[in-house]
């Protein structure tokens, strides 16, 4: 049960050296953020699109539901550097699986050392194999491109509609998939994504240590992991009160108060969405979009493909 009087009083009582540092931290990373996705575009944009583009996504993930901010910022980019929406797409699953099939690396890295989860253990190897599995028939997609392009093709004479479905998309969509058959690039993508958890253990830490004097290692990682797994899947804009509930349940594993994990997580979303506010807000102006244009283009978007 939360205690709302103890909860305003560690926000209080916070550490603001630690928080400043943790924004930092937050900066960071989505800088990094910015040259992983740059890498897995196969380098066809500028790094201040790539940088300035997923801010105006993930400032649009806040403010609308079911990640719709991931669409807003493949169309955003394909505007920018010239590239079709659907070479940008892959791009971006790729993105999301790595994160996943990393996440889940973590969480099951830390499990052995907590107790009273035996259930999390089945649903982290779950989603691990779904992601690797996916991935690796992109791989299989992506090597084998003129033969899918040559069934897809015969598949269109066959039938109107799947001519209609498909058409220029599919060649774009195996544009953006050649990064996996790119050993040296996809590499250099891994060390972006790697660098780019690393900084996301750190902002963590810094956080924790705003409110704990001494947080221990392991509560990081774990709450690390268990944060990705808790928001994978599309829920409310900006995921607000999912992600907290997936940090503070993660931190009562370890026998943390509620009241001291909950001002914790409310700190560094608030943050993020400070952040991601700030620069996507100033892209978007930078572009001549708005929050209602988004909202309007999404939503054209969204009727076309039912259509």
């Amino acid at each position: 049960m939360l205690d709302f009087k103890k909860f305003a009083q560690v926000l209080l009582q916070a550490d603001l050296r630690f928080i400043l540092l943790g924004a930092g931290a937050t900066l960071l990373w989505l800088i990094i953020r910015g040259f992983f996705w740059r890498t897995l575009l196969l380098n066809k944009a500028s790094y201040r699109d790539s940088f300035l583009t997923i801010n105006e996504g993930y400032l649009l993930n806040n403010i609308l539901p079911f990640r719709l901010g991931e669409i807003a910022r493949a169309f955003l980019m394909s505007r920018k550097a010239n590239m079709n929406f659907w070479q940008v797409i892959p791009s971006i699953i790729i993105e999301r699986s790595l994160d996943l099939a990393i996440a889940a690396g973590l969480f099951l890295s830390i499990l052995p050392f907590v107790i009273g989860v035996p259930w999390a253990a089945q649903a982290a190897v779950g989603i691990g194999m779904i992601v690797i599995t996916g991935l690796g028939l992109f791989y299989i997609l992506a090597r084998n491109r003129e033969r899918v392009l040559d069934w897809v093709a015969r598949m269109g004479e066959r039938s109107s509609l799947m001519k209609k479905l498909t058409g220029r998309r599919v060649n774009a969509f195996f544009d953006g998939l050649a990064i996996l058959t790119d050993g040296r690039l996809f590499l250099k993508a891994l060390g972006w994504e790697g660098l780019n958890w690393l900084v996301a253990i750190l902002m963590y830490y810094l956080f924790l240590h705003a409110f704990f004097p001494h947080p221990n290692l392991l509560w990081v990682i774990f709450t690390v992991g268990v944060g990705a797994l808790g928001i994978a899947l599309p829920s409310s804009p900006g995921a607000i009160g999912v992600y907290e509930a997936a940090l503070v349940g993660a931190l009562a594993v370890f026998g943390l108060e509620a009241s001291i994990t909950f001002a914790f997580a409310l700190s560094m979303h608030i943050i993020s969405y400070l952040l991601t506010a700030l620069i996507g807000g100033y892209a978007l102006y930078k572009d001549g979009e708005s929050l209602s244009s988004m909202y309007t283009r999404l939503g054209k978007m969204k009727a076309e493909g039912k259509a």
